[in-house]
């Protein structure tokens, strides 16, 4: 994989964590965690979209580039 795209991956994961985060401290997360027991969806797969993400990226970045 490419640095630049494994960057990109990287930094997109970061960004989809913290709005995650943010999401889930919202008024319709607390309406649905009161009424369900846990947050909406949306932030859910904020959460986890942001996580697969950043660790792509991540593992992208410490493998390095591969010259052939």
């Amino acid at each position: 994989m490419n640095k630049p795209i494994s960057l990109v991956l990287f930094f997109v994961g970061i960004i989809l964590v913290i709005y995650g985060v943010s999401t889930s401290d919202s008024i319709g997360s607390d309406v649905s965690r009161f009424f369900t027991g846990s947050p909406t969806d949306k932030t859910i797969w904020l959460l986890i979209g942001g996580a697969v993400a950043a660790a792509v990226g991540a593992s992208g970045l410490m493998r390095g580039s591969k010259s052939s």
